[in-house]
């Protein structure tokens, strides 16, 4: 039984990623936005809000030290998860459809400048958050400075993807929820009903998917306990897959179709807000103590984040097996989870 609502809740994931990339395209067509803003901002910001809500509810509802633990491991794991695991499959993505003949080269197409910016801002706000704790350990007050730098950040951020020069969103598919008023007296072609379906389809999609997920989440942890896998390992390794998948579907859809920019944007954006954000809100009401496995994580994504900036500025491109390197390190990551528990 477990098996059948996993294998049901990843179809229902699927089509409602479906459902929600439609609605954020039609959104920004109406609107005139850029790919950066529907990308790095809309689809970055509506996808990552609701893992962002599981920390907040730990540390804030659930006050001591094991809601500040699992607070802290959901913050830190939602940026590893998006750079490891996320850009992965934005890389396959690109892989399959050059094998389906839907695109003419094996490439990304991408916006470099865009991309720089993103890593760039991602690096700085998650390279202080993790490194100055750690070199100036409990000093609240330096935490508080951190906070208020990474809330600014980010509004710097925004104002910077807002400007950017960007292509404008290609003509998309009709919105689904628009051929549903075909047969009725109201013209889905109006402004304002096409706007309002839109982010009606936006929401409907994103809380049926988040459903989904913790109907995946749920029974995946049954068949865990079932196989003998420790409660603490599966929340290490399989729960932040699950949460992540939202993200994960909307940026391997748009990676099929070629398009890059927003499977990309979606990322990186993401990885902006989660090192801003929730990061700002542990420094604030945490003691805020990385290590160990958690500084893994950390040391993994930035890493990783360094990477990919230090290429895009040599080369202005990502070529796609360069992505398949985030698969390889979230392998190494679940060596030392393994090794950690088993040794």
């Amino acid at each position: 039984m477990e098996v059948i609502l996993l294998v049901f809740s990843l179809i229902i994931i699927l089509i409602c990623a479906e459902l929600f990339t439609n609605g954020v395209e039609s959104l920004g067509e109406k609107f005139s936005l850029s790919q950066a803003v529907v990308g790095n901002i809309l689809a970055a910001i509506g996808t990552a809000l609701p893992e962002t809500i599981i920390p907040l509810v730990a540390i804030l509802l659930y006050k001591g030290e094991s809601g500040a633990h699992i607070g802290v491991g959901a913050i830190l794991g939602a940026p590893f998860m998006l750079i490891t695991v996320g850009l992965f499959l934005v890389g396959f993505g690109v892989f399959i459809s050059y094998f389906l003949k839907r695109r003419e080269k094996l490439e990304i197409y991408l916006e470099p400048h865009i991309f720089m910016k993103d890593f760039a801002f991602f690096l700085l706000s998650y390279s202080l958050a993790i490194f100055f704790p750690l070199i100036f350990p409990n000093t609240q007050s330096l935490h508080y400075l951190i906070a208020i730098f990474l809330l600014f950040n980010y509004t710097i951020y925004l104002f910077f993807t807002f400007k950017a020069e960007s292509l404008k969103i290609e003509s998309c598919e009709e919105l689904y929820f628009a051929k549903f008023l075909k047969f009725s007296n109201l013209n889905p072609h109006k402004k304002f009903i096409s706007v309002f379906l839109s982010i009606f389809q936006i929401i409907f999609a994103l809380v049926i998917m988040i459903k989904g997920a913790h109907i995946f989440v749920e029974n995946l942890e049954i068949l865990a306990k079932n196989w003998g896998i420790d409660p603490l390992l599966f929340s290490l390794l399989l729960a932040p897959v699950a949460t992540e998948l939202p993200e994960k579907s909307n940026s391997f859809l748009w990676s099929l179709r070629k398009k890059d920019i927003l499977a990309l944007g979606n990322m990186t954006g993401a990885m902006v807000f989660q090192s801003t954000f929730p990061v700002s809100i542990g420094l604030l009401f945490t003691s805020w103590e990385i290590k160990g496995l958690a500084l893994a994580s950390a040391l993994i994504t930035l890493s990783l984040g360094t990477i990919y900036l230090l290429f895009l500025k040599i080369f202005k491109k990502l070529p796609p097996y360069i992505l398949l390197i985030s698969g390889c390190f979230y392998l190494i990551y679940v060596y030392l989870v393994i090794k950690t528990f088993y040794s």
